[in-house]
C-alpha cells in the first residue's frame, strides 16, 4: 500500500505589505549636486552683508594693527634724512614740503627715536611725529611744536605722560644736535613755563591724553610736554604765519570726506558687480578676482576715513 504523503500546508497569507521604494544609491565618486547660488533679493542681501562685515572687520584691524604699516615709512625717512645731513641739504627753514623729514627726535627714558616730518595734518602724522609749520624748527630760538599720535600708526607719543622734570630730549636737525631738558607736563589751561633766556630754544610735544597704547583712542584732552635748551640755533625764518584748522591739535581732516564718499561709492559698485557676476560664475572664482580690488578699496577707504579722526590719537 502506497503511503500518501500530505504536502505541507502553505503559511497563511497575511495582508500584503507595501513595498518601500528602493533608495537610489549614489555611486562612489559622483559629486554632490551644488546648491544653487542665491538670486534676486537674497543675493543682494547676502553680498551687501558680506561686504559690510568685511569692511567693519577691516576697519578695526586697520586702526589697531595694519596702520603700523604706514608708520614703517620711518625706515625710509631715516635713510633720506641721513643722506640730507651728510650732504648738508637738510631743511633749516620753513621751505620743507609737508611730509618731508626735518629732524630726528630721541627720548631715552621712553625708548623713542623718530624722524619728525613737516606738517601736523592727520595724514602727515601717519608716518611719525609732525612739526607744526607755523613754528620754528626744533632746536631754533623760539618755540617749536611737534605733534605725535598716542594710539595709532605706531603710537610714537604713547608714553609721553611718563616723562618727568629733568628728562632729556635729543634733537638732530640740519643745523646740528641739541639736547633739551623737560620742564614739566601740562594740559589745556595750565600756565606756560617762562623761557629762561632770550636765546633759549623751547620744544613742546603734543599728544592725546592718557598713557599706554590704546588709552588715546578716547581722547578728552591734549597733553603737553615742555622742554628747553639754554641756547638755540638761529632761525632763518620763512615759516607759515598760520596753519589751517586741520593742523591744529586734535583737529580732523574734514577735507578728506569727498575721498571717503568716493571710496565707499566704489565699494558699493563693486558689491553690485559681485552680485551680477554670481549669476554667471562660481562664488570662488568671483572672490579670487574681486578680493584684490576689495582689499585696495578697503585700504584706501580706511586710510581716508582715519583722516576724519583727531590727528593726535
Amino acid at each position: 500500500m502506497t503511503a500518501v504523503l500530505d504536502a505541507p500546508e502553505a503559511p497563511a497569507q497575511g495582508p500584503a505589505r507595501a513595498k518601500r521604494p528602493a533608495r537610489s544609491k549614489r555611486r562612489a565618486g559622483t559629486p554632490r549636486r551644488a546648491r544653487p547660488a542665491p538670486q534676486g533679493p537674497a543675493a543682494l542681501i547676502s553680498s551687501i552683508s558680506t561686504m559690510v562685515a568685511l569692511l567693519c572687520v577691516w576697519t578695526v584691524l586697520h586702526l589697531l594693527v595694519f596702520a603700523d604699516v604706514s608708520h614703517a615709512a620711518q625706515d625710509l625717512l631715516f635713510r633720506e634724512f641721513r643722506v640730507q645731513l651728510a650732504a648738508a641739504t637738510a631743511p633749516v627753514d620753513g621751505t620743507a614740503a609737508p611730509g618731508a623729514p626735518v629732524a630726528i627726535i630721541s627720548i631715552p627714558r621712553v625708548g623713542l627715536e623718530e624722524v619728525v616730518v613737516e606738517g601736523t595734518a592727520p595724514g602727515d602724522l601717519f608716518a611719525g611725529p609732525g612739526h607744526k609749520r607755523n613754528t620754528v624748527l626744533p632746536g631754533q630760538v623760539g618755540t617749536s611744536s611737534v605733534y605725535g599720535r598716542a594710539a595709532t600708526y605706531g603710537a610714537p607719543f604713547a608714553d609721553l605722560s611718563t616723562l618727568v622734570t629733568g628728562d632729556l630730549i635729543d634733537v638732530v636737525t640740519g643745523q646740528g644736535e641739541i639736547t633739551f631738558t623737560v620742564l614739566g607736563i601740562r594740559r589745556a589751561g595750565d600756565p606756560l613755563p617762562q623761557p629762561r633766556a632770550a636765546s633759549a630754544a623751547r620744544l613742546t610735544l603734543l599728544t592725546a591724553e592718557g598713557a599706554g597704547r590704546f588709552a588715546g583712542l578716547r581722547p578728552g584732552k591734549t597733553l603737553y610736554v615742555d622742554a628747553e635748551a639754554a641756547k638755540g640755533f638761529p632761525s632763518p625764518g620763512g615759516y607759515s604765519p598760520a596753519v589751517p584748522e586741520s593742523e591744529e591739535a586734535m583737529a580732523r581732516g574734514i577735507e578728506s570726506l569727498p575721498l571717503v564718499c568716493l571710496c565707499l561709492a566704489l565699494l558699493t559698485a563693486l558689491a553690485l558687480g559681485v552680485i551680477a557676476a554670481r549669476l554667471r560664475w562660481s562664488v570662488g572664482l568671483i572672490w579670487v578676482v574681486a578680493a584684490p580690488v576689495t582689499f585696495a578699496l578697503a585700504w584706501a577707504s580706511t586710510d581716508a576715513a582715519m583722516r576724519l579722526f583727531p590727528n593726535l590719537i
